[in-house]
């Protein structure tokens, strides 16, 4: 699993111009799911991003995490984490898990990081997303399982 996580001030996801998921203050995750990814490594992630400290505290240190500040998470599965550019112009996704494993794995993400103590939403699989991220500091973290 790939994920870059992003401390946000808001984030949106949109597909043909309606919202599914909208969140204030808290984190934009877009995971990618690879071979050989199972809900093991989903439950190890989901709980080292919702403890992650990394909003401020009183003195304006990243000392708190999302759960600490009551903040939510927006998930976006996005294959294109696993591009491999090494050959030519135009990006290889053969690295990338295919739809039928990839789909219940970003939905059970989104429920352990829920279970986690972090409330998600999540994009809409498959569709081409607007996704809009108020990116706070900025602050972005990749995460590689």
């Amino acid at each position: 699993m790939r994920a870059v996580v992003q401390r946000v001030t808001r984030g949106k996801v949109s597909v043909d111009g309606r919202a599914v998921a909208e969140i204030g203050s808290g984190l934009v995750i877009l995971l990618g799911i690879g071979p050989g990814d199972d809900e093991d490594k989903a439950r190890a992630l989901a709980r080292k991003i919702a403890m992650l400290r990394i909003f401020g505290d009183d003195e304006g240190k990243m000392n708190r995490s999302c759960i600490d500040i009551g903040g939510q998470a927006i998930v976006v599965s996005q294959f294109t984490l696993y591009a491999d550019t090494r050959k030519g112009n135009r990006p290889s996704f053969i690295e990338a898990a295919p739809p039928d494993i990839a789909r219940p794995l970003c939905e059970r993400f989104a429920q352990l990081l829920t279970e986690a103590g972090v409330p998600s939403q999540q994009g809409e699989f498959g569709a081409h997303m607007r996704v809009e991220i108020d990116n706070d500091g900025p602050v972005t973290i990749l995460f590689e399982t």
